[in-house]
């Protein structure tokens, strides 16, 4: 069984016992994606690791590929090792960042993933911690309700892929003769994103995206970042709060 939802930032709740049933005959060859801001390593304290420790107690295993919004000092440090096919960062036995570029086999599936999503919560800027009039400004746009953030506590540059992961992607997608099952990721291809709202705008992720929905022969392309529960074209699933099973 695989099911697939949006957003998390580190509130698991959905997957409590009441409102996620299905989870009684679920086993850990049984699989929930989380289609990017997993958040669950956040700012490594208690509360992390209390839902994480809550989440591994479950009977299936988590994936994930990361969105915008995860700290990836943390995750970058995780213990890395091979699965199914491709590499992943090891959060606990049962709970895997499908790391970005990669094509993994399971659930008789072939899962193409490439995390990562630029900010749209940035737009007064990102301050750094650095600078010397940090705090005064980082009080003036708290008081004037800004949308900013932080770097190196609630915003990171690694949110875009870098040089090596495109590269990785390619090579990934040419072993597979540009022809998988499912593609993961967190945010949508500029043509698909286009259709959500015109502005979010395009960047170099989406236009890389758009080039893999062109070339790509897949099934389905479930993706997160736009806080909506929305089925484009058929076969492009934009999930946020729903829980999803997977059908083909």
């Amino acid at each position: 069984m695989i099911y697939i939802t949006g957003d998390t930032h580190g509130g698991f709740q959905r997957f409590g016992n009441k409102y996620f049933p299905p989870q009684k005959h679920m086993s850990r060859e049984d699989y929930v994606i989380i289609t990017g801001d997993f958040g669950g390593l956040w700012d490594g304290g208690p509360k992390d690791w209390y839902w994480l420790d809550w989440l591994s107690g479950k009977p299936f295993t988590t994936l994930f590929v990361d969105g915008n919004h995860e700290n990836f000092d943390l995750l970058n440090a995780l213990p890395e090792k091979e699965w199914h096919g491709g590499r992943v960062h090891e959060v606990r036995e049962n709970i895997l960042h499908l790391m970005r570029g990669q094509v993994f086999t399971f659930g008789g599936l072939t899962w193409f993933t490439m995390g990562g999503a630029s900010s749209h919560d940035i737009r007064d800027g990102i301050l750094d911690p650095k600078e010397p009039d940090f705090e005064q400004r980082y009080w003036l746009l708290r008081r004037m309700r800004a949308m900013f953030r932080v770097k190196g506590v609630s915003w990171w540059a690694e949110e875009m892929p870098n040089s090596q992961e495109y590269a990785d992607a390619l090579s990934s997608l040419d072993r597979m003769n540009w022809k998988v099952d499912c593609i993961l990721t967190h945010c949508g291809p500029s043509s698909i994103v286009r259709k959500i709202d015109p502005s979010y705008g395009s960047d170099q992720l989406t236009n890389f995206l758009d080039m893999v929905n062109q070339r790509c022969q897949f099934i389905y392309w479930f993706f997160g970042h736009y806080h909506d529960n929305r089925i484009i074209d058929n076969r492009y699933i934009l999930q946020w709060e729903q829980i999803s099973g997977l059908e083909l």
